[in-house]
Formats: C-alpha cells, structure tokens, sequence
C-alpha cells in the first residue's frame, strides 16, 4: 500500500468509495492494488503469481470482503480493493471424527487454515442452474468462503447420508457438528412430479 499514516479524524471510518462512514478509525482507501486472486487459489500481483507463501498470508490475514461484495487488504493505516475471481480461499483437505449428527467435518484451506463446518462456518453447494454442477464453498469467516477443491467435495461425498431437511423432504449430505449440510440439489416444484 502506499505508506501513509492515518488521517488526523480520530473516530471516523471511511467506506469503500473512500468517504467518512459513521465511528471508527479512518482507513484512507488507495484504490485498486492491481492484485487478483484467480479461481485456483493463486494470489497474482500486476499479472504475475506471488510466489512467497508467507507474504500470500500476510495478505489473507487482512482480506475483509464489503457487503457490496468487494475484496480490500485492510491494514491499520489504509486499504486497497482486489479483484477475487471467485472464493478468496481454496478447501483442500477433509477430515472427519465421529459418525452421523455427531461427526466434526474440519477442513484445510490453502492458507493452512482448518475450519470445523457447523452453524458459524455453513457449508454450501451453488448448483449451476445449466448443467446441475455441484459448486461447494465453507464460510472461512465473515463474508470470506473457501470453494473446495473436487477432492474435497469427493470426500464429503463418500460420507454423505440421507436425512430429512426442514420441509419433510429426503436430502443426501453431511453431519458436522450437528448441522446437516444437503450436498444434492433440492427439488424443485417442477421436477417434484
């Protein structure tokens, strides 16, 4: 980011466009960082790959996401917008203890992260609405999801199970920490009959 200290407006936060927005501290927005992180999970800084794990992280450590749905690096001094193709975090690992309502689903972001799915970190699947491909996130945390790997998914697969969701109907997925997250797609009125 660009090195400059902080506004002298102590208690006043600046949005996204770069405008005072209601008490904090000020966080001077220096626009876009020419920085990507492409659907793989690879960080790209003004078209090349960063290759340096370590700074990767630094980076991830101070991703927020707005509720208009843009990415910024924000630190204590300023921010910057990112472009994110599509999840900043890739899930690459799952593992698993226990069985039915009881099981622990943790899985491994490419940030070395592990996230127990459950109610504060939901697992869901967006299904292409052309050809009913499964596409699986994890909510990493707040507004921040991971999009795991088809390994993954695989994985979760292997465990699924049949449960009933809220509307009586028969889901296959999985248990996590007593949330059942369905891994199907759910039944639409039309192909109900």
């Amino acid at each position: 980011m660009n090195g400059q200290s902080a506004p002298e407006r102590p208690g006043e936060n600046v949005s996204s466009a770069g405008t005072p927005a209601g008490p904090g501290p000020a966080w001077p927005a220096c626009g876009d960082l020419e920085m990507r992180i492409a659907r793989d999970g690879t960080w790209y800084y003004k078209g090349g790959p960063i290759g340096r794990k370590r700074l990767v992280k630094l980076f991830a450590s101070v991703l927020r996401r707005e509720a208009d749905g843009t990415y910024w690096l924000v630190t204590p001094v300023e921010r910057g917008r990112i472009e994110v193709e599509d999840a900043p975090f890739v899930a690459e690992e799952v593992a698993e203890r226990g069985s039915g309502p009881e099981r622990t689903l943790a899985l491994r972001t490419n940030m070395d992260e592990w996230v127990e799915a459950g109610a504060d970190h939901p697992l869901r699947i967006m299904h292409d609405p052309d050809t009913g491909a499964p596409n699986p996130y994890i909510l990493v945390r707040e507004g921040l999801e991971a999009r795991l790997t088809r390994s993954a998914f695989y994985h979760l697969v292997e465990m699924a199970e049949t449960a009933r969701d809220s509307e009586g109907r028969d889901r296959l997925g999985v248990w996590s920490k007593g949330s059942f997250f369905p891994l199907d797609p759910p039944e639409t009125p039309a192909s109900a009959g």
